[in-house]
């Protein structure tokens, strides 16, 4: 059975490093998402992109910014 598409943010990394930290960051605080390939949508540094509802966008923006994690891009997609 395919996975129903929904509206997602997807955060791209430079480095592995940082997509690294930001899954490390974010389990610890709980918050949504996980790490996926980079869809092939987007073209990424790193090749490895976390994933989270829509609905989180706002609460990971400013997260990413407190944990002083470096993204390369900052995409919404339904997907």
């Amino acid at each position: 059975m395919a996975r129903e598409k929904k509206w997602r943010v997807i955060f791209t990394f430079h480095t592995t490093t940082q997509a690294m930290k930001m899954e490390q960051c974010a389990r610890k605080q709980g918050k949504e998402g996980r790490l996926i390939p980079v869809p092939t949508q987007i073209s990424a540094g790193c090749g490895m992109a976390w994933m989270a509802p829509r609905e989180a966008a706002e609460e990971l923006r400013t997260f990413i910014v407190q944990e002083g994690i470096e993204v390369e891009g900052d995409y919404e997609l339904f997907m």
